[in-house]
């Protein structure tokens, strides 16, 4: 999927002999990434999704999961009224937006096994969580100030006891590559969104919609999902119930 992925594992651990339940946790949470990787990189031009882009496979021949994720973006583009559309985008279906952190959520399932009292699955600042670093501590996630990524905008609070994620979409490190559905062309109507919810797929598919469309209005209406936006005047806004574990930081430039 052309990205990083870092896991993160809390608890107490004694010795070796604990350690080795562990690896094979990391180890199955990996293999769920590598084979994510393997279908749906538009990077490899072996893989299911590239030869389904060209033409050459229809979604009938592909890896049942496939479909799977195609019906996941389905309902994401419904539920943010148009404005994620994979099937919209240049060269063909391409579910990017959702996959990485579907991948990510199915990585985090992998790893709740026993010794196991949090975990964190970093897919390149997208973040899928459960448990709590410590007892009583929710997972704290950092929201990179856009316009100077040396510092923070604001933290936010995961509620790990649930499942908790949470996904920022914009173009400050990957510079112009979010594409309006409706026009085709390359656009962001602000600097930073960032969306929060128990589900890093639809978080992360949701985060997109929201960068490009510029409005919050349609993660509000979803239950469990919370979004916060820096404009490309700096100003920040977000939905009510936003966890900020810190107040965001108004940056005009």
């Amino acid at each position: 999927m052309g990205t990083v992925v870092t896991i993160d594992l809390f608890g107490e651990t004694h010795g070796a002999r604990t350690r080795e339940p562990l690896d094979r946790l990391v180890d199955a949470a990996c293999a769920v990434l590598h084979d994510a990787d393997a279908v749906f990189s538009t990077w490899r031009e072996d893989s299911p999704i590239s030869r389904l882009r060209r033409g050459e496979l229809t979604v009938d021949a592909c890896p049942p999961v496939v479909g799977e994720v195609l019906s996941r973006c389905a309902e994401a583009h419904a539920t943010s009224m148009g404005w994620f559309d994979p099937w919209a985008l240049p060269g063909g279906v391409d579910p990017t937006g959702l996959v990485k952190g579907w991948a990510a959520q199915l990585a985090l399932s992998q790893l709740l096994g026993t010794g196991v009292e949090g975990a964190i699955v970093n897919a390149a600042g997208d973040v899928a969580a459960w448990g709590a670093p410590a007892p009583g501590q929710p997972f704290r996630i950092g929201i990179v100030d856009p316009f100077d990524p040396s510092r923070l905008a604001c933290v936010v609070e995961l509620d790990g006891a649930r499942g908790g994620a949470i996904a920022t979409s914009g173009t400050y490190e990957r510079g112009p590559h979010l594409i309006d559905p409706r026009t085709a062309e390359r656009a962001s109507a602000v600097a930073s969104a960032t969306v929060r919810g128990p589900d890093l797929g639809l978080a992360d598919a949701l985060a997109t919609a929201v960068a490009v469309s510029g409005t919050v209005d349609f993660v509000d209406a979803v239950e469990g999902y919370e979004a916060f936006v820096i404009g490309l005047d700096g100003r920040a806004c977000s939905t009510p119930r936003f966890a900020f574990a810190t107040d965001p930081v108004v940056v005009r430039h």
